[in-house]
């Protein structure tokens, strides 16, 4: 999949868990875990808002698109 989620980068640059943003986000954990592993086929905006805030991001810093190889 071109999409790619980068959660594992920013919780590492913020000293963050999966566990604590799950806390911060309202989100469950195993959603999240779904989202970071890059099983997620959609993110809805409030999801990707709440998350932004909490990582203090932009959502370009959380998704990244990079194109498949020809």
């Amino acid at each position: 999949m071109p999409v790619h989620v980068e959660l594992d980068e920013l919780l590492y640059q913020r000293r963050m868990t999966l566990t604590d943003l799950s806390h911060k986000v309202g989100i469950t954990l195993a959603n999240l875990s779904i989202l970071k592993t890059g099983k997620a086929k959609a993110i809805r905006f409030s999801t990707l808002e709440a998350i932004c805030e909490a990582l203090e991001c932009q959502p370009g810093d959380l998704i990244r698109y990079e194109p498949a190889d020809k």
